[in-house]
């Protein structure tokens, strides 16, 4: 027993014990007011005992207690963000927030919506951890609810368009980005130019606007066909299956996002349509699977980590700095060419 003992100075359970912020001060010969400083990168200490203090850190493995840093600041650090588990576009935010909150000392907590969670329970989850903003990708509550949240913590939404209340927004201009797209296949020849809706919302419903609106600039009021669709790739190939069971192919087809789009394309070419020779396709997005090579979809990149930034950026004015006044933020969208898009035959 005594040897076990002697061989587990942590406890008997085989830990090694964690570093604290009194080993690194006895490593280097400070305070530990003085490490702190430093571990906080806050004014004070000069350069070289910077390097001292982070070089003796990181050789002892010495990793800040958060809970501990939170309870004695009553404050968190903490940025929680909502996002939907089935998007590769949100996904690919919450890479680019990470990135940018970690650049300023803030850190993430993740709450999803998934088919059996809402966000009622992801608002709450993140509440519950004592977030101190709160970061919402694609949110689709009632603007009240919105509004109500923001009382409690600083909201920000992200992507969605609010007019009715006073909030923090990240956007895209969607009906420009849309219409970007109906204005690349008008200059390829096409006329024929069907759209996919996605549903409900005020994401969807901008899109869809910026669809009719192009059309009709382009003289082509007769020739608008919205079809019923979603954010899904199901959504898509249903949408390319009713298409191709009416017989009457448009030259051209814009889907809602690229997961819809790439559902149309795996209908299509299923049934052996040639895309880009008899139906050129777009999404919207341009998340991670539109760039593969299997599909090399055309679409519209709404500049994931620009928006990331400026999300950020905006729960610092509001934590650090004070903000009270709500900022809309509206950022071009881009047409991205790829290989899905062609002339009219």
């Amino acid at each position: 027993m005594d040897d076990l003992d002697s061989a587990h100075p942590a406890g008997g359970n085989g830990a090694t014990p964690r570093p604290r912020l009194e080993d690194v001060a006895a490593r280097v010969g400070l305070s530990t007011a003085s490490v702190s400083l430093v571990l906080r990168n806050a004014a004070g200490p000069s350069e070289r005992t910077r390097r001292r203090v982070l070089k003796a850190a990181a050789e002892l493995g010495y990793r800040p207690d958060r809970n501990a840093s939170a309870l004695a600041s009553r404050r968190s650090r903490l940025l929680g963000v909502m996002v939907d588990i089935h998007s590769p576009f949100h996904a690919e935010l919450v890479e680019h927030l990470h990135t940018a909150a970690e650049e300023v000392g803030y850190d993430l907590v993740l709450s999803t919506l998934t088919r059996t969670r809402d966000e009622n329970t992801a608002f709450e989850t993140l509440l519950a951890f004592r977030c101190e903003a709160l970061i919402l990708l694609g949110a689709v509550s009632p603007a009240h609810v919105l509004a109500e949240l923001d009382r409690k913590a600083p909201a920000i939404s992200v992507g969605r368009r609010i007019a009715e209340v006073d909030l923090d927004v990240v956007r895209t201009a969607d009906d420009d980005g849309v219409g970007q797209i109906v204005d690349h296949l008008v200059a390829l020849g096409h006329r024929s130019i069907t759209y996919v809706d996605g549903g409900k919302g005020a994401i969807v419903t901008d899109r869809r606007r910026g669809y009719r609106d192009a059309m009709r600039r382009h003289g082509l009021d007769e020739r608008i066909r919205v079809l019923r669709g979603d954010i899904t790739e199901a959504a898509g190939e249903r949408a390319g299956r009713d298409l191709l069971d009416s017989g009457d192919l448009p030259s051209a087809v814009v889907a809602y996002n690229d997961q819809c789009a790439i559902g149309l394309l795996t209908a299509l070419r299923r049934a052996g349509v040639e895309v880009p020779g008899t139906v050129s396709v777009v999404g919207y997005d341009d998340d991670t699977l539109s760039r593969l090579a299997c599909f090399d979809l055309t679409t519209v990149s709404q500049n994931a980590e620009e928006q990331a930034r400026h999300s950020v950026a905006a729960t610092m004015e509001r934590l650090e700095r004070g903000r009270t006044t709500p900022r809309e933020i509206v950022l071009a969208p881009s047409l991205v060419v790829r290989g899905t898009t062609a002339r009219t035959r």
